[in-house]
């Protein structure tokens, strides 16, 4: 049976739900995330795009990432809470904050990716594998 996460933004006007597995759970150490999010990592579940729903406004800003690919981001309009990415470079995955979760004890993460920009400062779990770009999909 698939996991069922759900979750939503600080002020609840943007909410989410899938039924789907995760196809990873990671901390993305790379510039964009860490200066997207204030802080070390992105804490992220990636997950079948066709499988998230979501209620709500959702305002996107898109950059242009290390790979070339066009990186889309989703926050509330409302609270700014963000809340989602995508990548032009896999269009059937979509990405949902872990600490956006109703439940964020269901986020494991298994991998640290990006690890390459990694800040000095950050304690990463030695225990998890690291990956200094995105690994391989699939």
């Amino acid at each position: 049976m698939a996991t069922k996460f759900s979750g939503g933004c600080l002020c609840g006007a943007v909410r989410y739900e899938c039924s789907a597995d995760a196809l990873f759970m990671g901390n993305c150490h790379c510039r964009d995330c860490q200066k997207a999010g204030g802080g070390a990592y992105d804490a992220c579940i990636g997950l079948p795009a066709a499988s998230l729903k979501i209620t709500g406004n959702v305002k996107y800003h898109e950059t242009k990432a290390d790979s070339g690919n066009t990186l889309t981001r989703g926050f509330c309009p409302e609270c700014g809470a963000r809340l989602f990415a995508k990548t032009s470079g896999v269009p059937d995955l979509a990405m949902i904050a872990a600490g956006s979760l109703d439940d964020p004890s269901q986020y494991k993460p298994t991998m640290d990716i990006f690890a390459a920009s990694a800040q000095p400062w950050d304690y990463m779990n030695p225990a998890l594998p690291k990956f200094p770009k995105m690994p391989p999909m699939g």
